[in-house]
């Protein structure tokens, strides 16, 4: 198999993978020290000791979010094809969105497990530290799903890669739904930015239905594609089909020798 290139937006996905991982393994660190030796609230200390860190953070994210109001060139094509400069017009006219139900589905299982999470908070049975952490965790999961195996792709909508995603810009929501039971400053403004996001994602899909489908956008073709950011998740689609293969054909062999040994066919 050739070797992908690795383009702007590829290595951008890697840079950003990095930092957060490193960012949620930091952070996982520090609150399971702060729990054991009983030493209280780990977003607590850092409010009062050295907040400049979270709003480091908050910047971060926060110009991400921003950045995505925008066209840009950094940007994957999924986020991309809402803008007017994207579209590229095929000549047809059914502008059809496959997995628009499948989206609604996706809301509510995700509304659905994180009042779980909440009510969790509400009992006292998790802390503040908890739902920092599954906010970092869930940061961590977004790149996953762009460069390697996105269980919404694979269970709900079926797309057939980010581009043609019909809830792509609703990854920022979907992050930081745990700073809903939080309410601070810089949860909230994260919340509500991530929000404005995606109500102005799907403002545009209902406006302007024709730049988000396949059948009536060429920018969201394959061969229009200069990101192939599905490469990765192609070759492991690719790996497991091997591996299957593999292990089927052993078990043929194991179940042929025994079949030979006792003479039975």
């Amino acid at each position: 198999m050739k070797k992908p290139k690795l383009t702007k937006v590829m290595t951008l996905h890697y840079i950003k993978l990095l930092y957060r991982s490193l960012l949620f393994l930091a952070v996982a660190v520090l609150v399971i020290y702060f729990h054991v030796n009983d030493m209280g609230s780990l977003l607590d200390t850092v409010e009062d000791k050295t907040p400049f860190l979270l709003w480091i953070v908050w910047i971060v994210f926060m110009v991400e979010m921003i950045l995505r109001f925008f066209p840009s060139k950094l940007e994957s094509p999924g986020c991309q094809k809402m803008f007017a400069g994207n579209y590229k017009p095929t000549g047809r006219t059914d502008a059809v969105i496959a997995d628009d139900h499948a989206g609604f589905i996706v809301a509510l299982v995700w509304i659905i497990f994180n009042m779980a999470i909440g009510g969790l908070y509400q009992l006292k049975l998790i802390d503040v530290d908890v739902l920092l952490l599954v906010a970092l965790a869930y940061s961590v999961c977004d790149i996953i799903c762009i460069l390697f195996f996105c269980p919404f792709q694979t269970w709900f909508l079926k797309n057939k890669c980010c581009t043609a995603c019909r809830i792509y810009n609703w990854d920022f929501a979907m992050m930081f739904t745990p700073f809903f039971f939080v309410p601070r400053v810089y949860t909230w403004t994260l919340l509500g930015a991530s929000v404005a996001l995606l109500v102005r994602w799907e403002i545009t899909l209902w406006k302007y239905p024709e730049r988000f489908s396949e059948n009536t956008n060429g920018y969201m073709s394959c061969q229009n594609c200069t990101e192939k950011l599905c490469v990765h998740k192609k070759q492991l689609v690719t790996f497991r089909q091997q591996l299957e293969l593999y292990a089927e054909e052993r078990v043929t062999q194991v179940l042929t020798g025994i079949r030979r040994k006792t003479g039975i066919r």
